[in-house]
């Protein structure tokens, strides 16, 4: 098969979720003999060179549109006042990616198109509006990495500042009637969670909405077994120009991290992630560090014990969290968490939600009562019978044979979306 593969950025390197997620499946998929078109959005954040992927060998070709996809304060508020579009998804529609996609269609006899995320949806209505005689579009699969709607109406209703509270459910009102409206144009929609598939029926997404788990290259996650944790220390890693990330963190530094550290100040905590906001790079005393973006993520989860998911609000899948199974780490996280990942409390890993059962948890752990070793040992089996990429990649490849198949006599032939 040919698959089309459209992006809102180049995923290389392969360093947070989102990036792991994109970039496995386009690998995974070379490496099944098929052969992918990589279409992304060169953004200035992400910026790439047009040999960003050459590794992956002559069967991945990347094509790269430039969009200046930076968040500016004057369009913000021009988007506020004079449009009904998310301004978080209007950044990524460019009419100049528009002509690309068609023209590799017209002319690269693709068979599948794969769009990453909400933030690309837009171009399926697009593609609806080409057809013609000499034209038509092949069966367009969402691969849905979150129902973003939901993540800012969670965002919105614990933002206790007024005027920020109202441009969040702005902006989740809008993001709910965009997906409604878009994402109802694409002939299969592939959640990465059983819960954000029962989110996109309850929208009357079109079936099939199928549940297919991010998954992780096992080789690219592996312990190394000479690696040693440092004691008495605690760590978080992920992209901190992410909001769910920031409020994870801010709600730990406030709810959870003054009690800990006055009862047990030899305890350190290690934060990692890129474009950290300003106050949380202030310098601090409380055995807080905060170290940027890692080059790493196995590294620096290796350096540390006990790993930290403090996330409030959110939708998808943390890939975070199945590259620290895969390396045996024991987890506290939020049940949201770890939402959409097969994991038990007490079993891989250790589920709490408030701050009075986080601090029960971790005083369980600096007392050495938590069993850090087994669920570590079965975090990694976890890891490695569920979330190792061939068996996603081969959920996919199941998925578009099935949207391949010659339809049932009497049945409408295969039409655009509209």
């Amino acid at each position: 098969m040919h698959i089309l593969q459209l992006c809102p950025r180049v995923p290389y390197p392969p360093h947070d979720g989102g990036a792991i997620a994109m970039y496995d499946v386009a690998a995974g998929l070379v490496r099944a003999g098929h052969r992918v078109t990589l279409l992304a959005i060169n953004t200035p954040k992400h910026r790439q060179p047009a040999d960003a992927l050459a590794h992956l060998g002559p069967n991945l070709r990347l094509e790269l549109v430039d969009v200046n996809t930076d968040i500016s304060a004057i369009k913000a508020l021009k988007n506020l006042l004079f449009s009904r579009q998310p301004y978080n998804v209007e950044r990524f529609i460019s009419p100049a990616v528009g002509q690309r996609l068609l023209e590799v269609l017209r002319t690269g006899q693709v068979d599948i198109v794969q769009m990453e995320g909400t933030f690309v949806a837009w171009y399926a209505e697009w593609l609806g509006r080409q057809h013609g005689a000499d034209f038509r579009v092949p069966p367009l699969v969402l691969r849905a990495h979150n129902v973003e709607n939901t993540i800012w109406h969670m965002l919105a209703r614990r933002e206790a500042n007024p005027l920020k509270r109202v441009f969040l459910q702005t902006m989740a009102s809008r993001l709910e009637a965009f997906e409604r409206r878009y994402l109802r144009q694409f002939d299969a929609v592939a959640a990465i969670t059983e819960a954000d598939a029962e989110r996109l029926r309850a929208m009357h997404c079109p079936e099939p909405v199928v549940f297919i788990p991010a998954g992780v290259e096992l080789s690219r996650v592996q312990a190394n077994p000479a690696a040693q944790p440092k004691p008495r220390t605690l760590f978080m890693i992920g992209s901190l120009d992410w909001l769910p990330n920031q409020e994870g963190v801010e709600w730990l530094l406030r709810e959870v991290w003054p009690t800990l550290h006055a009862e047990m100040p030899d305890v350190e905590l290690h934060i990692a992630g890129r474009n950290a906001p300003a106050h949380l790079l202030a310098p601090r005393t409380d055995n807080v560090f905060m170290h940027g973006f890692v080059e790493s993520a196995a590294e620096f989860m290796q350096q540390y014990d006990l790993m930290l998911v403090p996330l409030l609000s959110g939708g998808g899948m943390r890939v975070k969290i199945i590259e620290g199974l895969a390396l045996g780490k024991a987890i506290l996280s939020t049940r949201l968490g770890a939402e959409g990942i097969a994991v038990r409390d007490g079993h891989d890993i250790v589920l709490r939600d408030s701050p009075v059962d986080w601090l029960t948890a971790l005083r369980t752990w600096a007392r050495g009562e938590l069993p850090g070793r087994e669920l570590g040992a079965e975090a990694a089996r976890t890891a490695a019978t569920l979330y190792d990429n061939r068996r996603v990649v081969q959920r996919f490849i199941d998925l578009y044979e099935q949207l391949l198949l010659p339809a049932p006599a009497g049945t409408p032939a295969h039409s655009p979306p509209v």
